[in-house]
């Protein structure tokens, strides 16, 4: 399989049974239309464009919703192809939880997709070459990154959302993300403190965040369409 991927291929491939949209992402979907619908006043802003060679993804709520469609996009992507290519000694356990991430990302990124409908940015080509799908180790540490740095972004972007049934949804997706997070570290380190370090969790408890021009430099090695949000901080 080429490491350079059309996510549009892989949505095909590795849509998530009915069953596990219900139970890890239901109410998300569920709510989507509701969503499009009031997606109409954010869309009077100006939306995602070409720029200067790079996808530039607007201004405002519009530039926001595609800025997490562009990560979801990205680590369902990921996931696809961990399961795809499992890595050697890829137990029962770990293939349990990382289904459950990877449908978890389909639904999240199938969410942005059908609310944003004909407003959404196009699938993004991704390019995981630095990523060994043969090691546990690579995988997990990947993964690790991308989780954390959803987490982050989420928070990050709240702040920049000023619809709040669109500040609602975001906070329900960043709660599943940061349980993610923690799954993800305690398979890289089991029985310890790790899944809520110290560097992504501060002295008063809480997640770290990033804006989306901290985001996007730590996302662009593993995305081959450029992407810009020079509209958004």
């Amino acid at each position: 399989m080429s490491q350079h991927s059309k996510l549009q291929n892989s949505r095909k491939a590795t849509s998530a049974p009915r069953r596990a949209f219900l139970k890890g992402a239901g109410v998300l979907m569920a709510s989507a239309s509701f969503l499009e619908l009031n997606l109409g006043k954010a869309f009077a802003q100006r939306g995602a464009s070409l720029a200067g060679g790079a996808l530039d993804l607007g201004r405002g709520d519009f530039a926001v919703l595609n800025y997490a469609y562009a990560l979801e996009q990205l680590e369902a992507a990921f996931y696809t192809q961990v399961l795809q290519q499992p890595y050697r000694g890829f137990n029962a356990r770990d293939e349990q939880i990382l289904t459950g991430i990877q449908q978890h990302e389909v639904a999240h990124r199938e969410f942005f997709r059908s609310a944003l409908g004909g407003n959404a940015i196009p699938d993004l080509q991704v390019d995981f070459q630095r990523v060994n799908f043969s090691s546990r180790q690579s995988v997990l540490t990947t993964a690790r990154t991308f989780e954390d740095l959803g987490v982050a972004a989420y928070n990050g972007a709240g702040q920049l959302l000023s619809n709040p049934d669109f500040l609602a949804k975001a906070g329900s997706i960043v709660s599943v993300e940061a349980r993610h997070a923690a799954t993800i570290r305690d398979l890289l380190n089991p029985f310890s403190p790790a899944f809520a370090g110290n560097d992504v969790v501060d002295a008063s408890g809480l997640d770290g965040a990033l804006l989306p021009s901290q985001v996007l430099p730590k996302a662009t090695p593993f995305v081959v369409t450029p992407v810009s949000a020079s509209q958004l901080p």
